[in-house]
C-alpha cells in the first residue's frame, strides 16, 4: 500500500518533533521531510512533491501565509495549518491562507487533552486532507470581488438565507458574500464547522473582508434587527430560528457537530417556509443535506455547491443524492444567485 508523504513545516523543534513522531507512528503516513522555517520548506515542497503539508503560521522571515501562497501558485498540495495563533491578528493570517488555498486548520494540542485524543483527532486531519485534490492557481487580489456567472431568477419573497459549510468553507463564504454584494434586508444565518478556538477571530476577519455587518447569533434575537448582517453560529451552539427569533441551544450533537447545519435548516424550512433560501457548500459528511431538503420541501430556494469547485464534496453531495437543492452551482455563480433571491424583496 502506498503510504501517504507528508511534509512538516515548523519552527519550534519540540513541535515539530512531535508532528514528526506521531506521523511516523501511523503505518500508513511516511513523514519524507521537514522544514523549520518558510523558506525551507518552500524549497522542499518543490522538490519533494509531498502528499500533505502541516504548516505553522507563525514563523521568522517567510511566515505561513507567505508559504501558502507560494505553494499554491508554483507546486501545489492540500495544506493543513497547524497552529496555535488563535489571537486576533495572527488568526487573521490564518484566515487569509485559508482564502489562498490552504485546506483546513487544526489548533495545536493544549495539553489538556486526554491522552492520544489530539494525536488522533491530527492523524485523522492530516488522512482527510491529503485526499483533497488541488491545483495551482493564483491568488485573487486582495480587496477584489469574486463574482460569478449566471444568475438564478426569484420571483418569490425572500425574507432569510441560511448557508452551511465546512471544510473548505471559510474561504467559499467569503467569496459568496462578496459576490453578493451589499445589501440591508435579508439576514444571513451561517452554520461553518470550524475550530472553536478560531471561531470568534473568524468572525472579526470576515468582517474586515466584506460589505456587510458579521455577528454572532445572540439568544432570542429578532430576526428584523438582523436585516442586512450576516449572523454566525458561535462556537458549540446550535442556531435554529422559531417565531421570527434567532435561538441557541446546547442540546445534543447532530453528525458529530455542535452548530449543526441540519438544525438550522430544519428550523429555518419549520419557521420560514417558502420565504427562505438555503445554501449548502463545500464539507465532509452529510450535514446540512437533509435539512436543506425540507427547505426545499417546504416551497423554499435551495443551492448546493458543485463537485467541481468543493474542497470536499461530501455535504453538497449528499444534497444532490436528496435531490434537496433546486440548482447545483459552481461556487463562482452562487453569490450572484443568491443575490438574485434576494433583490425579490425590492
Amino acid at each position: 500500500m502506498k503510504r501517504i508523504r507528508a511534509l512538516v513545516i515548523e519552527d519550534s523543534p519540540t513541535m515539530r518533533a512531535h508532528l514528526r513522531d506521531t506521523l511516523s507512528a501511523d503505518p500508513e503516513i511516511e513523514v519524507v521531510g521537514e522544514a523549520e522555517e518558510g523558506g525551507g520548506g518552500i524549497a522542499l515542497c518543490e522538490r519533494l512533491r509531498p502528499d500533505v503539508i502541516t504548516l505553522d503560521m507563525a514563523m521568522p522571515r517567510i511566515d505561513g501565509l507567505a508559504v501558502t501562497r507560494h505553494v499554491m501558485t508554483h507546486c501545489a498540495a492540500p495544506i493543513l495549518i497547524v497552529s496555535a495563533s488563535t489571537e486576533r491578528g495572527e488568526a487573521f493570517s490564518t484566515f487569509d491562507a485559508l482564502r489562498a488555498g490552504a485546506v483546513e486548520v487544526l489548533e495545536k494540542a493544549r495539553g489538556d487533552e486526554a491522552e492520544g485524543e489530539w494525536e488522533r483527532r491530527f492523524i485523522a486531519t492530516v488522512k482527510l486532507v491529503s485526499r483533497i485534490k488541488v491545483i495551482s492557481r493564483p491568488g485573487p487580489r486582495p480587496g477584489t470581488a469574486e463574482a460569478g456567472g449566471s444568475v438564478l431568477p426569484s420571483p418569490r419573497l425572500c425574507e432569510l438565507v441560511a448557508i452551511g459549510a465546512s471544510t473548505g468553507g471559510p474561504a467559499a463564504l467569503l467569496q459568496i458574500l462578496r459576490a453578493m454584494g451589499p445589501q440591508r434586508r435579508v439576514p444571513v444565518l451561517v452554520v461553518l464547522h470550524i475550530g472553536a478556538s478560531f471561531a470568534p477571530a473568524f468572525a472579526d476577519w470576515l468582517g474586515s473582508q466584506v460589505p456587510h455587518k458579521v455577528c454572532f447569533a445572540r439568544d432570542g434575537e429578532a430576526l428584523a434587527s438582523l436585516a442586512g448582517q450576516i449572523v454566525m453560529a458561535p462556537a458549540d451552539r446550535h442556531l435554529l430560528v422559531r417565531g421570527r427569533h434567532v435561538f441557541l441551544s446546547t442540546e445534543q450533537e447532530r453528525h458529530s457537530c455542535r452548530p449543526s447545519v441540519d438544525v438550522l435548516f430544519e428550523s429555518v424550512a419549520a419557521s420560514c417556509g417558502a420565504a427562505a433560501a438555503g445554501c449548502l457548500l463545500t464539507g465532509m459528511g452529510r450535514d446540512g443535506a437533509a435539512g436543506l431538503r425540507q427547505i426545499r420541501q417546504a416551497g423554499g430556494r435551495t443551492l448546493a455547491q458543485d463537485e467541481a469547485t468543493s474542497v470536499v464534496y461530501g455535504m453538497p453531495r449528499e444534497a444532490a443524492l436528496l435531490e434537496a437543492a433546486e440548482r447545483i452551482l459552481p461556487l463562482q455563480e452562487i453569490g450572484p444567485a443568491l443575490a438574485a433571491i434576494m433583490e425579490s424583496n425590492r
